[in-house]
């Protein structure tokens, strides 16, 4: 399974939209743009989640710095999240 960050997404981009443009190159299992938790306005960039390594790496190749909704993207493979100290 491979864990694609896109980044650089239009605010009226849905994750179906998202799903769509990674779906011409192969499986996805699952696409989610990121939300604010207190506007519920995108945060301007998403997951995909795509099960073949080859499909995921031609979508990367393919889709990075290409327009969507009037936006070049940032695609490339998601690292892991960091931990940071919790914020109160």
């Amino acid at each position: 399974m491979t864990n694609i960050y896109v980044g650089n997404l239009s605010y009226r981009t849905s994750s179906e939209d998202l799903q769509a443009a990674f779906e011409k190159y192969g499986e996805v299992s699952r696409a989610n743009v990121i939300m604010d938790r207190d506007t519920g306005r995108s945060r301007g960039f998403g997951f995909v989640e795509m099960p073949d390594e080859d499909a995921a790496a031609e979508a990367i190749d393919a889709l990075n710095d290409q327009e969507l909704d009037g936006r070049r993207l940032k695609v490339n493979v998601a690292r892991p999240r960091e931990s940071r100290p919790r914020r109160w």
